[in-house]
């Protein structure tokens, strides 16, 4: 099966196109027809498997014919973090290129004066964060008597964080005829209750067994004395052959000083934890995603929605508390079909919780041994030495210039923002 046999639009396959993709995901081809219907869905797939495009894709043909007005968004996608709303507006974005459509972004850290203006103006598209939307409503700048459209995404992590009253207070007042997509890795009681309260004989789909491990990951368990877990991690991260990868950690202090602590072994490590304001926070992450480093030591803030292309390993330096929390890490590599590398370091007080992690997974982690320091790979080692050649010859050569700004036409409304240095291409000031 084509994204052609969906039933999209001409614009839309051309997009599709122009990204690479060719062949829709399971989520896709189960999602795409009923959205297109019209009808209610509940869609239930782990991360990595496609379901934002699952949602955009249709709601850009679903809101072509129709025309904004001011206050009063046609769309609303509710996101439980500011970093997954962000790569919901970059998908946006890139499927969007070929359509005159006009998309909002209401998340913290942005100045609410620029988000009221976008609003001023109408969108098609409003992607939020429940508490700034709460925020902008009862401040009388935002209407939502003509959304036509509402998903609810990660529903099972906007319940972790608290946010289902909020979520139930904004259905509440939303048009009763409205369509409904909710999505959710796991379908817990309450968002069961909340599904059957809101959505009208939504279709279910599953294209996987919730909390179930990705098997394009390669997951591994190694076992440490906590007086030698950072050095295991050092030796591991140059034994294995490491393109980028991804440090969880369960304490923000945790990610400070091991962050440090690998920097200081000359590893180009960065950081994201909770203390970080937005702008921080998003300055690593794109840091991360240019290669200008290629280890990332990050709390749980960030185990969900972080979406990179090619990250080759996860390391779990503290196994999670939570056993979905060692899915929902492992699921940042391994993505899109891609091969992956998930290993967790674990001392002898972490038994209950690999035991609960096996569990749920339905497997037993393989156990591995510490790698020797005379057993790096070939190829790992040359990009070593390789790296500050390469970085000689990234400043000694000449810069490109920048593509012309008027070449492309993104669907994004002028939403600036009040920290320094670059911003990411969808919050730039664009014509629509």
């Amino acid at each position: 099966m084509t994204f052609a046999d969906l039933g999209l639009s001409d614009q839309l396959l051309s997009a599709v196109n122009d990204s690479g993709y060719s062949e829709p995901t399971p989520i896709q081809r189960a999602a795409i027809p009923s959205v297109l219907m019209g009808k209610d869905l509940i869609g239930i797939a782990q991360t990595g498997t496609g379901k934002t495009a699952a949602f955009v894709l249709p709601m850009l043909d679903i809101l072509h014919h129709g025309r904004s007005r001011a206050l009063m968004p046609r769309s609303l996608i509710l996101e439980p973090t500011r970093e997954l709303a962000m790569q919901v507006s970059e998908n946006f974005e890139k499927y969007g290129r070929y359509q005159k459509l006009s998309m909002a972004l209401l998340i913290g850290g942005v100045q609410m004066g620029d988000q009221i203006k976008a609003l001023e103006k109408g969108v098609d598209v409003l992607i939020a964060t429940p508490g700034r939307l709460m925020d902008l409503f009862q401040r009388g700048k935002i209407l939502l008597t003509g959304c036509e459209l509402l998903v609810i995404d990660e529903a099972d992590r906007m319940l972790d964080m608290g946010f289902i009253p909020d979520i139930e207070e904004i259905c509440s007042k939303l048009p009763k005829n409205r369509q409904t997509l909710l999505f959710s890795a796991t379908m817990p009681p309450p968002i069961q209750k909340l599904a059957a309260k809101f959505l009208n004989d939504p279709k279910r789909v599953e294209v996987a067994r919730p909390a179930t491990a990705n098997i394009n990951i390669d997951q591994k368990l190694v076992e440490v004395s906590a007086d030698k877990k950072k050095d295991v991690l050092k030796e591991l991260l140059k034994a294995e052959e490491v393109t980028n990868a991804i440090v969880f950690c369960n304490r923000k202090t945790t990610v400070r000083e091991l962050a440090g602590s690998l920097r200081r072994a000359h590893l180009a490590a960065g950081q994201i934890q909770g203390d970080m304001d937005q702008a921080q926070r998003i300055a690593e992450f794109d840091r991360f995603k240019a290669g200008d480093i290629d280890i990332l030591v990050a709390s749980d803030v960030a185990a969900r929605g972080l979406d990179v292309k090619g990250v080759s390993h996860v390391f779990n330096f503290d196994v999670p508390w939570q056993p979905d929390d060692y899915i929902h890490r492992i699921g940042r590599t391994g993505r899109a079909g891609a091969k992956g590398t998930a290993i967790t370091l674990a001392t002898k007080s972490d038994g209950e919780f690999i035991d609960r992690i096996e569990k749920l997974t339905g497997h037993k982690i393989p156990r591995v041994g510490v790698p020797s320091k005379g057993e790096q790979p070939k190829k790992a080692e040359a990009k070593r030495e390789a790296a500050p050649r390469e970085a000689k010859q990234r400043r000694e050569e000449p810069r490109k210039p920048e593509p012309r700004k008027e070449e492309r036409s993104p669907i994004v409304e002028d939403i600036s923002t009040d920290w320094n240095g670059p911003l990411p291409s969808f919050l730039s000031v664009s014509a629509c």
